[in-house]
């Protein structure tokens, strides 16, 4: 699988990284051998990088992660997990959080250092805080050789350019605005890459919205979003193409975003999309799609406190 370098960390990243949200439940129940099995799928596949969060499954997916890699060569995989989000509602990016947080990951996955720790979702709090106080007790703890470089995480592209116009940051992760449908983050890049900043994309299916599968109860799609998004659907069904294919195509194309990470707790699901991965991009189909999307081209939700999203235009 091709490899991309990740900002200024010297990281080398596959174009498309494991996410291991589901493994926590997030979309579905998941068959526990079958979930475990994910993993040295991905791993065979070339989809190296894993990424998780104490808050997928409120720990599940870490615990999960550490029993699926227990026997795997540390050296062989480069791993991504956050702090700050625990739940729904819970939200804590103290410094003694951070140490604490730090230390229960690394004890989850059985590892003694992670590659990468993200402050997970930071539009749901006073932003201030993570430049004061989250981010200086994250490079505490990379000083100690806990973890090896410090980002964010979030929705709203206004986070990125609040923390880097304040903080050094090694890199980001965006999620739902680099798709077939929002390519909001791409016009973020040039801004990423004055900073020096490894680029990270997430989410090429948008919760599932650019897939045939249906949404999950949470997703906050309008029915106009959910409409078009079905019509382009069955506009691929009809050229005999799953949309999804072209969504994830779609998404590691773009040749500065080091990765695009989206997850499965299946493993012939995870197989599948490593072939896409490897198949060209139908560019006639793609122009079609992309004319059908584009009266929802660039929409976007509310996320976290209004005053830390994005102007609407």
């Amino acid at each position: 699988m091709e490899r991309r370098p990740l900002g200024n960390t010297g990281l080398t990243l596959p174009v498309l990284g494991f996410g291991a949200s589901s493994l926590g439940q997030e979309f579905r129940q998941i068959d526990l051998q079958e979930a475990l099995a994910t993993i040295p799928a991905a791993l065979e596949v070339g989809m190296n990088f894993i990424d998780t969060s104490p808050f997928y499954g409120r720990g599940l997916s870490e615990v999960l992660l550490g029993v699926a890699l227990r026997t795997v060569p540390r050296d062989s995989y480069t791993l991504c997990t956050k702090l700050g989000r625990y739940s729904g509602t819970h939200f804590d990016f103290s410094a003694r959080r951070v140490t604490e947080s730090v230390d229960i990951s690394l004890e989850r996955m059985g590892v003694d250092h992670v590659d990468i720790m993200l402050c997970h979702d930071i539009e749901f709090v006073d932003m201030r805080q993570i430049v004061e106080e989250t981010l200086p007790a994250l490079r505490r703890e990379q000083e100690k050789g806990k973890l090896r470089f410090v980002g964010i995480s979030g929705y709203p592209m206004n986070i990125f350019r609040y923390v880097l116009d304040r903080a050094p940051l090694d890199v980001v992760l965006s999620y739902n605005h680099y798709t077939l449908q929002n390519t909001m983050f791409a016009d973020l890049v040039p801004y990423l890459q004055s900073k020096g900043v490894g680029v990270m994309n997430a989410a090429p299916f948008s919760a599932r919205l650019l897939t045939a599968d249906p949404l999950p109860k949470w997703h906050k799609a309008t029915p106009e979003v959910r409409e078009v998004a079905a019509r382009a659907a069955k506009h691929c069904r009809k050229r005999g193409v799953d949309i999804a294919r072209l969504a994830l195509q779609f998404s590691i194309a773009h040749p500065e975003m080091t990765t695009c990470i989206t997850g499965s707790a299946r493993p012939d699901r995870v197989r599948q999309w490593a072939r896409w991965a490897q198949e060209p991009i139908d560019r006639e189909l793609l122009a079609e799609v992309q004319e059908i999307l584009r009266p929802i081209h660039n929409w976007f939700y509310i996320e976290g406190r209004p005053e830390n999203n994005d102007p609407r235009p």
